[in-house]
């Protein structure tokens, strides 16, 4: 069974989108949907354990040999990325088990956990495959999965932002397939490792560029790259709130994987930047995003708002330490999506709990909600406090290695713009705090009088992730050892 495990990692969740549907009772498709999940986490743990032991995995499938055929390939960063995924969707699955019904209603849960179940199977489906078609063909499943998931939001506008990611989405997709395409006309094949192989040869063509820059710019819109980022915002703001926490903490975590797999596995470190000096242009990216999306943070007066505006930052934040181009700035870039998908999914998970009891995310409505639910507006200052970055936190670890590896460099005004912009990230938190602890409620707004603490199934799945992430900031040896090895494999294997 173990040698399965690659493709099976994909199967679980597919398979069980359709019962779903067949199943549609609501208790019942929560518990197909959690062991599907769960299970695909237990076989990421597996294959993490078995490629930190006994190297890359490959699996063919149909037992055709690649590049005849398709092939998943798991090494220790799809190993790594595969672990972040399904542990975020596996954490989920208790939480959602009341605010899922809370917030659509008991007739459209079957529905719900088809396309969440559909949405991870996509995600998990673009991590392990070795056929750039196959991404496609993936990216499509977990898209359109997620245009659905956005639309059913309570809000209408959730309409018109799954809506808004469908034309953008759309279109990144397709210039997605036409590079594709055209890295085909050029090779003949549509293997990773076999176009990294051939695209030596033909790399100096016009196409190949063309091809680098519709691939880069598909993925760009999928990952919200600043000024790509239209969509993220009312995305995250009107999804429902498991929707929001799984897309935080794993969607574009995967497509800045598929980003680093093809600059870096596909075109290779000296083709992306000695050729195309693709790195002062991610590096201009990155500091525009961290800045100004930071600043826009501030300003916003909807929690979730806030914090989706913070994480076309934080992908700055990422995009910074890749435009480095060496092994510590990558090792920076794969802790911090560690790091970020574990602060980001809490801090939307006690936005859920708080929607879940008042019913509102605007700041104006929530002052003095501290002194009702203080659990949850304490496991939200802590993961907030991890986003700032501040120490004996996942975050502060994150930005050590982001500040190191610029200093590495040379770059010091980037190390300056990484201290400076932690602060900015301390106002927009601050205000949230402040709001619940500080400030007395304004009547005629929300009854804070009948709220109260949110049940523990909303609790302890957010509890779990404010200890991880104190965990992580203290012990590093497993999260920061695994990145570097995945960082050097891959700017190793691209030389």
């Amino acid at each position: 069974m173990a040698e399965h495990f690659p493709v099976l990692i994909v199967l679980l969740p597919l398979i069980a989108a359709p019962l779903c549907v067949a199943l549609r009772h609501g208790g019942g498709t929560w518990l197909l949907a959690t062991l599907a999940t769960w299970g695909s986490f237990a076989i990421s743990i597996a294959l993490l354990a078995q490629v930190l032991e006994d190297g890359t995995i490959k699996y063919q499938l149909g037992n055709w040999v690649a590049p005849w055929g398709i092939e998943y390939v798991v090494d220790e960063l799809n190993a790594y990325i595969l672990l972040v995924v399904t542990a975020i969707a596996s954490v989920i699955m208790p939480f959602a088990a009341r605010s899922v019904p809370a917030e659509m209603g008991q007739r459209g849960v079957y529905l719900f956990y088809t396309m969440y179940l559909l949405c991870l199977s996509g995600l998990l489906g673009m991590t392990v495959t070795g056929d750039a078609f196959n991404v496609f063909v993936f990216l499509e499943i977990s898209s359109l999965s997620s245009y659905a998931l956005i639309s059913l939001g309570r809000n209408r506008k959730a309409l018109h932002a799954a809506y808004q990611y469908l034309v953008l989405g759309t279109i990144g997709a397709t210039f997605f397939l036409i590079g594709v395409g055209l890295l085909y006309l050029m090779t003949g094949t549509l293997n990773m490792a076999d176009l990294a192989a051939r695209i030596d040869k033909v790399e100096d063509s016009r196409i190949i560029y063309t091809a680098f820059g519709f691939i880069v710019l598909g993925i760009g819109l999928k990952l919200a790259v600043f000024p790509l980022h239209a969509w993220l915002p009312n995305a995250y703001t009107y999804a429902p709130s498991v929707v929001s926490i799984f897309l935080a903490g794993t969607a574009t975590k995967v497509s800045l994987y598929l980003l680093l797999r093809f600059i870096y596995s596909v075109f290779g470190h000296s083709f992306t930047f000695d050729k195309v000096v693709a790195g002062p242009l991610i590096l201009v990216l990155a500091v525009a995003a961290i800045v100004i999306c930071s600043l826009v943070a501030v300003w916003q007066r909807n929690i979730k708002r806030i914090l989706a505006f913070s994480s076309v930052a934080q992908i700055g934040y990422m995009l910074l330490g890749v435009s480095l181009g060496t092994v510590m700035g990558l090792q920076a870039t794969l802790l911090h999506i560690f790091n970020h998908a574990m602060m980001k999914a809490g801090l939307f998970l006690a936005c859920g709990c708080i929607l879940y009891r008042v019913g509102s995310m605007k700041l104006v409505d929530l002052q003095g909600v501290g002194r009702r639910m203080p659990w949850t507006m304490m496991a939200f200052t802590l993961c907030g406090l991890s986003l700032i970055g501040v120490p004996l936190t996942a975050g502060f670890i994150s930005k050590w290695y982001l500040v190191t590896a610029t200093l590495e460099r040379g770059w010091w005004a980037a190390a300056v713009l990484i201290v400076l912009a932690s602060l900015l990230a301390l106002v927009y938190v601050g205000k949230v705090v402040q709001a619940a602890f500080f400030k007395e409620p304004e009547t005629g707004v929300v009854n804070l009088a009948e709220v109260r603490e949110a049940p523990l199934s909303l609790l302890i799945p957010t509890w779990i992730l404010v200890f991880a992430n104190l965990y992580f900031g203290i012990e590093t040896d497993i999260s920061a050892d695994i990145a570097g090895q995945a960082a050097k494999q891959l700017i190793g294997a691209s030389r």
